[in-house]
């Protein structure tokens, strides 16, 4: 015993240290393997265990197996050997175990039952099949009876028997009538487990007679009938009348309804039952209930919860099926019926039990001499199963000893097996529910390795991916293999590699640096072998531009964008989808390169659309969704509801909004009785809405339509309603927009806004009329009229106040009490003129004229401002000439209010001027006041009228220019300024002369030759110099220079593209001279120089009181600019008010000589600029510009 022990406790150390240390080698299914290696036999296909069979057919047995020798095969039947060759109807397949036993001549299939056991063999060993149980599938026929018909009372249980023949395998039973219809079944009536009929009540429809039972046989696919069942339902009423016809007797059972009855079951009978079920089988659990009402079948589980996902309730919930049963769904169930009476309970206890099963089946086990090795046999079942072991075929205890060989109940551990150990080990798992065999074979080989994996494999993965390079070897004992790189300098080992025991190589994130060539060496004891393979690591498919969601109209185009970026060994191939399948069979729908384009949208287009980029090693896929929207249906079935006097509740339904959610419904409507024909707007409902309660106006004749809107646009009107009008009414408002104003001296003209048929609000519109002289008569003065828009009142004093009130009424009464407005009678002309009229004049450009307003009642209307006419009589310069000498049109400022003084701008200095002021109204203006003479004093001057070069020498030029036209004063000389220019146009340094008002020309000497000057000259008064006229002229070359240009200058055509040169600039300088002196009567430029711009003057305070105007000007040169600051005048400066000026423009004047110019903007430098800008270039700049 403590021998015993001992082994035990040193097979347990064993086989953990085999457990842990040991792999069995797996033979490939290579050919070329297999061919040359020994192997113990192994079952590759057998019949089922329980075996039914056609008895029409022949019958076969299937027994496949292979090995290296072939196996030879034998049988056994009934554990007796069974002897193919003395049975001439059995038959052996050629190199095969399959038996094929010949019934076609008569003979009997129940002959041949039993049990069959196939066993294949070689040198090697011996391999079993399971034990085929042979058994004939039987139909056999109904047996014939004579079936009384079934008289039952209405309301009663019901069951019709079928209690089909018993068959192999069970036939499957339903009920039909005579057309071979199938009964309809409910929960009032159902089919029971075992082919019953259940009627929990039955009810007069179920009287027939042609209740028919069917069994149908599966394999011999026949069907048995059983003879019609007839039943009758009667009723206690019929019988009531049958024994009043035949008795004279009534009310036999009496009138009381059908008694109700609590639930009672008719399957299962008693209160208890139990149910087996084996793991892995489906559970089914029945309750039938009969009573009346028909009563609910409901089931729980006492110990926990139903399993959802394999409990289904079938035949009406009177069934629960489990499939796939396991220990877990043992328990207690419940099941109850119930009606309104009631309800009853029937307990179901389930016990599971288990045939066996594999935890861990034999696996067949290759070893090398020397090895050890493990056959584990491990089964589960309920109850647990006896594990039996065999060698060969024969239990194990009685086969030959072997030392190698210890036996630990489900394990056979394998010690340093030895050349010849071969054999084929069987495990055999019973228990009273059935059993398992299987067939392991031991096999001793010693091979040399061999690497599997084709020579030169190339292995494309993507970048960032796990790479897989394997390495299949084979060899016994099992090789060991090891990885090398591009060389064989070092072995692969570690981060980032992953080395698995079948040899295959992982690299779990492939880099491109992985990329190359990789050798992998299988060794052991017998040989080593190698082999060579390649790793490319490409670049990820990407989709970089993905088809982005699409609302588009319906009949528009889409264009879905898919652009791809992938590795260029790579060819990528677009597949687009639509919701998950092929795109439809449609011309419309256009694939390209890049792209899907999807021709004028229906609806039918909508759904996700899906772009796949796919490669040989990878692909990526985006969706995209795609709407169709469109206008709404119009919606439908208006209806008018809830009618008042002046409301109606209008309904509708919608239309489809198209994917486009309707925001708000546009309610509208046609008035028969005033426009018919036309539809205005009414009001409006947000889009969840489908009623609105309308407010009506009385006296219209309504028509109503509705109209739908979502993002897309308006739907189509619905049909209109039927008219709806609404009684006449007194008008509910006046007439609005009430005016009165006289359009002459005597009258006041009363004028309103009409009220519209929809504001009538009946019959018979007409307007009262009402008027009074403010604060004069009491009484109020009334006419009415229809049809008219305004009302004329004769004889009214001028301009006086009138109250006046406009009501509207019609047939059915007056409108709401008018609010009173006040108008004034017709104006009529001023009567005076203003008096005390005196000029204070600011400076020489600005004056203001003061006078006393004229009295209220000499206005004699609505006092709109006051006139002030104002000429140039003269200039007080001795020189001025003739055009200048006459008067100036007369011009006009209009002071607006009630003005007492006002500035006139835009005087000429050094002037006389004359002017009177009129007071104006509504209707005009008044007579003229006694004309006031004023001067102006001197101001700056007018630039030089012209400046021009009269001589050119190399180092000379003699200047000439021309006093200003518009002198504005006493000339008290002139300013030369001037510098240099070079060729790169940059300024030399400015040199100015003062010359007296005598003189109008210089020579300047000292110039260097051939170089081009600026000059620029002004004229001065007291006040200071005035706008400069700016030139530029050049000396000329020395003669060196000019020899140099001789064959130039003295061609033809030099001279004659000279001279059109020439004549085109003087074009240029007298159009430029026009358009500068362009104006009215007198030069523009004179009203430049001697007027300031009022807008521009800042005003000092609001008392009218006027600052000093500086008229002292810089006139520093600035050293290297091209316009010199002497060469601009600054403007008079003013504190005045821009009230106090008159309404005017730059000039110009109405054809009543009102003044509607504007005083010119610009300033003295902007003229100066403006001039210089303009400038011509003269005839010896162009020489120049030849040099």
């Amino acid at each position: 015993m403590l021998m015993m022990d001992s082994l035990r406790n040193r097979c347990l150390v064993l086989l953990f240290f085999l457990g842990s240390a040991t792999t069995a080698l797996e033979v490939p299914l290579d050919p070329k393997i297999l061919e040359g290696l020994p192997q113990p036999p192994t079952i590759t296909h057998q019949s089922p265990k329980d075996y039914i069979v056609d008895p029409r057919e022949n019958i076969v047995i299937h027994c496949e197996a292979r090995g290296k020798p072939h196996p030879s095969f034998s049988w056994t039947r009934n554990g007796i050997h069974f002897d193919v060759d003395k049975d001439a109807k059995v038959i052996m397949k050629p190199r095969s175990g399959t038996l094929v036993i010949d019934i076609s001549g008569g003979e009997k299939a129940e002959a041949y039952e039993g049990v069959y056991q196939c066993t294949a063999r070689n040198e090697h060993g011996t391999a079993l099949s399971n034990n085929i149980i042979i058994r004939q599938s039987r139909s056999p026929l109904w047996s014939k009876e004579q079936i009384k018909p079934i008289f039952v009372q209405e309301g009663m249980p019901l069951v019709l028997r079928c209690q089909p023949p018993a068959g192999l395998p069970p036939p499957i039973i339903f009920w039909m009538d005579n057309n071979f219809q199938r009964l309809p079944q409910s929960r009032r009536v159902s089919q029971g487990l075992n082919g019953d009929l259940y009627f929990s009540n039955v009810m007069t429809e179920d009287s027939r007679s042609d209740y028919i039972c069917y069994a149908r046989f599966p394999h011999t696919q026949t069907i048995q009938q059983k003879q019609p069942i007839t039943v009758r339902v009667f009723n206690t009423d019929a019988i009531n009348e049958t024994m009043e016809a035949y008795l004279n007797d009534t009310d036999l059972f009496g009138d009381e309804p059908l008694e109700e009855r609590q639930p009672v079951f008719l399957v299962p009978s008693d209160f208890v039952s139990a149910k087996l079920v084996l793991r892995g089988q489906v559970l089914e659990l029945e309750c039938i209930a009969e009573g009346l009402p028909t009563p609910e079948i409901s089931w729980i589980k006492v110990s926990g919860e139903l399993p959802a996902k394999r409990t289904s309730f079938q035949n009406f919930e009177k069934t629960l099926r489990i499939v796939h049963v396991s220990e877990a769904d043992a328990g207690e169930y419940h099941c109850t019926a119930k009606n309104r009476l009631g309800s009853t309970h029937h307990i179901i206890h389930v016990s599971v039990k288990a045939s066996p099963y594999w935890i861990s089946a034999p696996q067949n086990l290759v070893l090398a001499p020397l090895e050890t090795g493990v056959l584990t046999c491990r089964a589960g079942g309920n109850p647990k199963p006896t594990i039996a072991w065999f060698m060969n075929g024969v239990p194990i205890e009685n086969s030959p000893e072997d030392s190698s060989r210890t036996v630990e109940d489900d394990t056979i551990i394998f010690t340093e097996v030895q050349t010849g150990s071969s054999a084929v080990y069987q495990c055999n798992a019973t228990n009273e529910y059935g059993y398992l065999l299987s067939n392991a074979f031991l096999n001793v080989l010693a091979e040399p390795p061999r690497v599997l994996t084709p020579l030169n494999t190339v292995y494309q993965v993507i970048m960032d991916k796990p790479a897989f390079l394997n390495c299949v070897s084979f060899g016994s004992p099992i090789p060991r293999v090891t990885w090398f790189k591009d060389s064989r300098s070092s072995i692969l080992v570690g981060d980032p590699y992953v080395f698995h025991d079948n040899g295959t190589l992982e690299i779990p994130v492939a880099r491109v640096v992985h990329s190359g060539k990789y050798t992998c060496v299988a060794r052991n004891s017998l040989g080593i072998s190698e082999n060579h393979v390649y790793l490319e690591v490409k670049e990820p498919t990407r989709i970089v531009k993905q088809p982005e969601y699409m609302v588009v109209q319906r009949n528009s185009d889409v264009v879905f964008v898919c652009k791809v970026k992938h590795d260029p060994s790579l060819i990528p191939t677009m597949i687009w989808l639509k919701d998950n399948g092929e795109l439809p069979d449609d011309e419309r729908f256009i694939v390209d390169s890049e792209s899907l384009t999807i021709r004028e949208v229906t609806e039918n287009d909508e759904g996700t659309y899906t772009c796949i980029m796919n490669t040989t090693l990878d692909q990526d896929s985006v969706s995209a969704k795609l709407s169709v929207v469109e206008k709404p249906d119009a919606p439908t079935d208006l209806e008018l509801t809830d009618p008042g006097v002046r409301s109606v509740q209008l309904s509708w339904i919608p239309g489809d909004e198209h994917n486009s959610p309707i925001k708000k419904f546009l309610i509208q409507y046609e008035d028969a009785l005033h426009s018919s024909g036309t539809w205005n707007n009414l009001t409006e409902v947000p889009g969840t809405k489908t009623m609105a309660h309308l407010k009506l106006s009385p006296y219209v004749h309504y028509s109503f339509r509705v109209l739908a809107v979502n993002d897309v646009g308006y739907s189509l009107p619905s049909l209109p309603t039927h008219v709806y009008k609404t009684k006449p009414a007194a008008p509910d408002e006046n007439p609005s927009d009430i005016k009165a104003m006289g359009m002459e001296h005597s009258n006041l003209v009363i004028s309103w806004k009409p009220l519209t048929g929809l504001q009538s609000n009946g019959p018979g519109l007409q307007y009262n009329i009402m008027w009074r002289q403010m604060d004069v008569d009491k009484d109020w003065n009334s006419e009415t009229v229809a049809n008219v828009s305004k009302f004329v009142v004769a004889g009214t004093p001028t301009f006086v106040p009138y109250e006046v009130k406009v009501q509207a009424l019609n047939d059915y009464g007056n409108g709401p009490k008018p609010p009173i407005i006040i108008g004034y009678s017709g104006e009529d002309l001023p009567v005076s003129a203003p008096e005390n009229v005196w000029v204070r004049v600011q400076n020489s450009t600005l004056a203001e004229v003061h006078w006393e307003p004229v009295p209220a009642k000499a206005v004699r209307g609505r006092l709109q401002g006051y006139r002030v006419y104002y000429w140039k009589e003269r200039s007080l310069h001795r020189h001025t000439t003739h055009s200048h000498a006459h008067h100036m049109e007369q011009q006009t400022l209009n002071f607006t209010g009630n003005r007492s003084h006002g500035k006139i701008p835009g005087l000429h200095p050094y002037s006389i001027y004359l002017l009177n002021v009129r007071v104006f109204n509504g209707r005009g203006e008044g007579p003229a006041s006694s004309s006031l003479s004023f001067k102006t004093p001197e101001g700056v001057p007018g630039r030089p009228a012209f400046l021009r070069v009269t001589n050119s020498n190399l180092d000379s030029l003699t200047l000439e220019w021309g006093p200003p036209h518009e002198r504005n004063g006493h000339l008290t000389g002139y300013i030369l300024t001037y510098q240099s220019v070079n060729n790169t146009n940059e300024f030399g340094q400015l040199k100015e002369l003062v010359l007296p008002p005598n003189e109008t020309s210089i020579t300047l000497h000292n110039l260097k030759y051939s170089m081009r000057y600026k000059f620029y000259i002004s004229a001065k008064t007291l006040k200071g110099p005035g706008s400069s006229t700016t030139e530029e002229f050049a000396t000329i070359m020395d003669g060196a220079m000019a020899s140099r240009q001789v064959d130039i200058a003295t061609q033809g055509w030099f001279i004659g593209l000279m001279c059109a040169i020439a004549l085109l600039i003087l074009i240029l300088l007298i159009v430029c001279f026009i358009k500068r002196n362009k104006g009215g009567k007198y030069p523009v430029k004179e009203k430049e120089a001697a007027h300031a711009d009022p807008e521009v003057q800042p005003m000092k305070d609001d008392d009218i009181t006027f600052g000093e105007y500086s008229d002292n000007e810089d006139h520093k040169p600035l050293k290297g600019s091209r316009t010199p600051s002497s060469g601009t005048v600054k403007r008079d400066e003013s504190d005045d008010s821009l009230v106090d000026y008159g309404e005017g423009g730059d000039g110009q004047f109405n054809e009543d000589g009102s003044f509607i110019g504007q005083y010119s903007g610009k300033t003295e430098r902007d003229g100066v600029q403006a001039h210089e800008s303009s400038e011509a270039p003269s005839p010896v700049n162009a020489m120049n510009s030849f040099v």
